[in-house]
């Protein structure tokens, strides 16, 4: 009986920290990812996926140190995720020159192996999506965010200039850089794989 009651306060009191977490947190966090994260349900879904992963390390027993490290990297890790499920579907429009077929322009999904091709395939697909997204990475913070957002989230450059008060024109020079880097790793990347 004393072990029941023992472990009825301690669920208790664990439900009690996450309540207070997510009263303290649970503002910060959503502003973090809405500033990241165009859509409103989205943004509202990976708050969620976040306070459900801080209730499943809670109910495992998992040590987190630092409560509030933990929910940002967390965020951004959901983040991260939705971005990849978009860019597999937004990169159908990237293409790169074909040199050894008069300059022919193949889309990215060109490049991709069928995912239905077999394990192979499925492996060279995933290095690729993988140097795609290491591309992205590797751009200036400024240019990466003009890319994403007008790629990914579809948003226009007026609206990215009125909301940041930085320049049509040097929102369009940042997009062209981020695109140029692009474009040179994609070629490389599809020589590689023309290559083996």
């Amino acid at each position: 009986m004393k072990d029941a009651a023992a472990w009825s306060g301690m669920a208790l009191e664990q439900d009690q920290r996450i309540s207070e977490v997510v009263k303290r947190e649970q503002s910060r966090l959503r502003n973090f990812i809405r500033r990241r994260v165009p859509d409103p349900r989205d943004a509202e879904d990976i708050l969620q996926d976040v306070f459900y992963e801080l209730v499943e390390a809670n109910r495992l027993l998992m040590p987190i140190e630092h409560v509030t490290g933990w929910l940002f990297r967390v965020a951004r890790n959901r983040i991260t995720d939705l971005f990849r499920k978009q860019r597999a579907e937004s990169f159908s429009d990237t293409a790169v020159v074909n040199q050894e077929d008069d300059g022919e322009r193949l889309q990215f999904e060109d490049l991709l192996p069928s995912p239905d091709a077999g394990p192979e395939a499925l492996y060279a697909r995933s290095v690729l999506l993988d140097e795609l997204e290491l591309a992205i990475d590797e751009l200036p913070e400024e240019q990466r965010e003009v890319f994403v957002a007008h790629e990914l989230q579809g948003r226009s450059f007026k609206q990215m200039a009125a909301e940041t008060g930085v320049s049509l024109n040097t929102l369009l020079s940042r997009k062209r850089y981020a695109v140029l880097h692009l474009r040179e790793r994609l070629q490389s990347i599809y020589d590689e794989f023309t290559k083996a």
